[in-house]
């Protein structure tokens, strides 16, 4: 893409109404544009950001055997006074239409998808099953802040399991829990599974997955000598006691931001739509269900507020809008650069404005491209090379630039 042609523009300043790191630097370097409190545009680069965590998160869920599904945002009443929400979930959107019908937008999707997949599982050879969607929440926040950690209206992955026993929902769980740390393992987090409330959802122990952040919203204590993490909103244990799981380690406080989480639902929503499925010897039971979530939003908040600078920006090669920034100076022609890298099949942002170098360069490490290449007259034949985390460039030719980005 050449960045002429973008129909986006940098910002010099911070809008005066955004706190966090992440908001400010997604609105400064065009990635976002604000509605309103918790509801975002999202621009060229910035969509370009969404799809490249989407689809690690896709071809994750896709792995351990998540089929993919598209359900409905607008749902009737009907479906949420049958499980209890519509009543008991305080952040739950309502609508009345012109012929006074009531309807909720959607801010999970239980009340959807239960009866949709058991209109399809008759026995048990049916089970287990898991499909999920990647789609837009909405829930009616009283206080939005955070960026795109907090929104009104966010990009979430859902998916949905249903299962014949208790230890089948085990099984799965486990095998998707290594599957989450290897989604955010892939997006440049570290991610902490951790004890905690169900919420309105459930009233089992719940998992959320939580990365440490000083911009987080949440409190945890976790072992420095095992994987033990909990909530302090249900913690029974204290900051600087020992951990009572290994014995060994001692629990640290820390702040941190939910990225994913994971509720054992139990039967109950099978129970609210009275689904069952014949069991060995004919007999109707009720299965259970898992909801496994990853605020796709959310992530590229936090991944924000984890690598940045001063200066701006630095994303992660996997979800990087782009793998390489050609910057051409003084009048010189870049398009033989921008052509190769092209060729060679990386994705680039060319910028071959009229504009100063210095603005150029502070452009480029606002938005935070992974590779910058510069081509100038004074150079030649030659590139100069650098990555956004480096201090010095590299003075090589295209060819051996192709190489150093594609390594």
């Amino acid at each position: 893409m050449r960045q002429s042609q973008l129909f986006t523009k940098t910002e010099r300043n911070a809008p005066k109404d955004e706190a966090t790191v992440n908001a400010q630097l997604l609105a400064r370097a065009g990635f976002v544009s604000k509605l309103m409190a918790g509801v975002y545009s999202y621009l060229p680069l910035g969509l370009r950001v969404l799809n490249n965590i989407e689809n690690i998160v896709r071809e994750e869920m896709d792995a351990v055997g998540g089929q993919e599904i598209s359900m409905p945002m607008i749902h009737p009443k009907s479906v949420w006074a049958t499980t209890g929400g519509w009543d008991k979930i305080d952040v739950l959107f309502k609508v009345k239409s012109r012929t006074e019908k009531d309807y909720a937008l959607g801010q999970s999707e239980e009340e959807v998808v239960t009866p949709l997949v058991m209109k399809y599982v008759n026995t048990y050879k049916d089970l287990p099953k898991a499909v999920y969607q990647i789609n837009w929440k909405f829930r009616d926040e009283l206080r939005s802040k955070s960026g795109l950690m907090r929104g009104v209206e966010f990009l979430m992955k859902d998916m949905y399991s249903f299962h014949e026993t208790q230890e089948d929902f085990e099984r799965f769980y486990a095998e998707t829990k290594k599957a989450y740390f290897k989604i955010f393992e892939r997006m440049g987090l570290t991610a902490k599974a951790t004890e905690a409330s169900g919420g309105a959802f459930t009233q089992k122990v719940s998992y959320e997955f939580m990365v440490l952040t000083d911009a987080g919203e949440d409190t945890i204590l976790y072992c420095d000598a095992c994987d033990f993490c909990v909530n302090v909103e249900i913690a029974k244990e204290r900051e600087d006691e020992k951990c009572t799981r290994c014995k060994k380690g001692i629990l640290m406080k820390a702040r941190a931001s939910e990225v994913g989480n994971v509720f054992d639902l139990g039967q109950k929503f099978a129970k609210d739509f009275d689904v069952t499925y014949a069991d060995k010897d004919g007999k109707r039971q009720y299965p259970i269900m898992g909801c496994f979530g990853i605020g796709i939003s959310r992530a590229m908040g936090v991944i924000v507020e984890k690598y940045h600078d001063e200066r701006g920006i630095i994303w992660p090669d996997s979800v990087a809008p782009f793998a390489a920034h050609v910057l051409a100076l003084g009048g010189a022609n870049g398009e033989k650069t921008y052509e190769s890298l092209q060729k060679a099949g990386i994705k680039v942002l060319y910028d071959d404005r009229e504009i100063s170098a210095g603005e150029k360069f502070a452009e480029a490490d606002l938005i935070g491209i992974p590779w910058r290449i510069v081509v100038s007259s004074k150079l030649g034949d030659m590139v100069e090379v650098k990555r956004r985390t480096e201090a010095d460039p590299r003075i090589v030719d295209i060819k051996e630039a192709l190489r150093i980005i594609k390594k």
